[in-house]
């Protein structure tokens, strides 16, 4: 296995403190319980200010949230949530609905000023094709919002367990936003932590050729 470089040999220009990356990434954990503190909005608009940065496939940027806060809004998400995932996304304060939107090429003209045509060319793409690209760089930005609701002091807590068709029908009925996974946020009870589990190695999960 090749020797790694130490943290603190690579170049200062690019290395982020220790700090950063433990809460990040390091410390930071995927949260069950939530305690009684509130999120509000404008750092929710914080945090869309600095996913939107991240990079996705020709600038189409097709991730969408909805930021399920209020009661109401909650009882409409409950009935689509699996049993283990009910009680920790109704005490959530926030829960993001993490999208993608199938007409994402309806926005290019904005997002790509320096491609005349660009969105007449990917509306023109074959259906599945294009589809999958959308999925692939919301996913990507889906990792953005996790990563920076870190950087801004929150936890998260992402979830699978969910019925999507529901979630599409109740939230989104006009057909073109798609849900890929939910995403509670808000700041996490350490006491309804799980022991950590463990990570692959390196040379488990990584080639160099």
């Amino acid at each position: 296995m090749p020797t790694l470089p130490e943290a603190n040999t690579l170049p200062d220009a690019t290395t982020l403190p220790e700090a950063v990356w433990c809460q990040l990434l390091l410390d930071a954990r995927t949260h069950n319980g939530w305690l009684d503190r509130p999120v509000d909005d404008s750092l929710l608009q914080r945090l869309y200010e600095l996913v939107r940065m991240g990079p996705t496939s020709s600038n189409c940027q097709p991730l969408r949230l909805v930021f399920v806060k209020s009661p109401a809004a909650k009882l409409r998400l409950r009935p689509t949530l699996s049993a283990g995932n009910v009680e920790k996304t109704m005490q959530a304060p926030v829960t993001a609905i993490v999208a993608y939107d199938t007409a994402f090429y309806a926005q290019m003209a904005k997002l790509a000023p320096h491609r005349p045509g660009a969105g007449q060319a990917l509306g023109a793409m074959e259906p599945e094709a294009r589809r999958r690209m959308a999925l692939l760089s919301a996913t990507l930005q889906g990792g953005y919002v996790i990563l920076a609701a870190r950087g801004l002091g929150l936890d998260c807590g992402p979830m699978g367990g969910f019925n999507a068709e529901q979630v599409d029908a109740e939230f989104f009925p006009e057909g073109t936003w798609k849900s890929i996974f939910l995403l509670n946020l808000g700041h996490g009870d350490p006491a309804e932590l799980y022991p950590r589990a463990p990570r692959l190695d390196f040379d488990e999960a990584c080639r160099i050729v």
